[in-house]
């Protein structure tokens, strides 16, 4: 499949600003925290996604060449077109309709690894985990918890901040389905390979939510050269493992149900069960630094 060609809808006004916005939104055009601009250098195959990330000139350049990623045309397709087509309880507004880059402080001590964007969420407001329910409970416990500034992320520019710590998506776009193919995941590995060596001196634990965000950050570290566990940690609710590194205090691997509306209306996970996992997390780099 080649590249499709870009969808635009017509100018709308931002949620927050009221600046009109074409969707998808070109980068550089005044998009609240828009770490992209007109000349950030465009991945058009798996080996663009290798060759820019390896040669990153840092964290910031980085996150605008994930933003502008058009590596897998499923992907590009999709979001485009959710983005043209958006959800009636969004059709007023833009969508920013390009992939989501990582998120928060730029020496984080907590990694928080997630699947891929929601496509009415950060696909929506371009910033991950923001705009949908499952953002809703993510950012209520952190910020009960103390690394985030406010309980809501509602949209990229609301004000909310990530203190001490970082989101990421294993998949940087909204796939159709909720599901990446194996081929997908793996164009975009490097990305989050790269983020990895940005913030891993400053990095003492990674919360991964759900199996896939679990199975990606295994792979992740395993590639940095970190000692993954034998037998292979499996994934569960409050799951831990301790990756070994090379001079440091081993990095602690945690574990938690995706905040899925499936999963917290059936209560499988709960207010005090993510409140739990995170404040592990706390502990963990209180005792690393203590």
């Amino acid at each position: 499949m080649t590249d499709p060609e870009p969808l635009t809808g017509p100018p709308l006004p931002h949620p927050l600003t009221g600046a009109l916005h074409v969707s998808p939104v070109p980068p550089g055009t005044g998009w609240p925290d828009d770490p992209a601009d007109a000349a950030t250098p465009v991945a058009h195959d798996a080996d663009d996604v290798r060759s820019l990330a390896r040669d990153a000139d840092g964290l910031a350049a980085l996150c605008g060449e994930v933003s502008v990623c058009r590596a897998c045309p499923r992907l590009v397709a999709w979001r485009e077109g959710v983005a043209v087509a958006k959800r009636r309880a969004y059709v007023a507004e833009p969508y920013w309709g390009r992939p989501i880059a990582g998120w928060g402080d730029e020496r984080p001590s907590l990694l928080i690894v997630g699947l891929a964007p929601a496509v009415h969420g950060g696909n929506r407001t371009g910033r991950v985990f923001t705009g949908d329910r499952s953002g809703d409970w993510l950012f209520a416990s952190l910020h009960r918890i103390g690394y985030a500034s406010a309980p809501t992320s509602v949209h990229a520019g609301d004000g909310q901040r990530l203190i001490g710590a970082r989101m990421v998506a294993a998949v940087r776009c909204a796939p159709p389905g909720n599901r990446p193919t194996i081929g997908e995941r793996d164009t975009c590995a490097p990305w989050l390979l790269a983020e990895l060596a940005f913030v891993a001196d400053s990095l003492e634990v990674a919360v991964c939510l759900g199996s896939y965000g679990w199975e990606a950050a295994i792979r992740a570290f395993r590639a940095h050269g970190y000692a993954i566990p034998r037998p292979r940690p499996g994934f569960g609710h409050a799951a831990e493992a301790e990756v070994d590194r090379p001079g440091r205090k081993p990095l602690l691997l945690l574990g938690s149900y995706h905040p899925s509306q499936q999963n917290t209306f059936t209560r499988k996970l709960t207010e005090p069960m993510l409140d739990a996992v995170f404040e592990r997390a706390r502990r963990w780099t209180e005792e690393s630094r203590g």
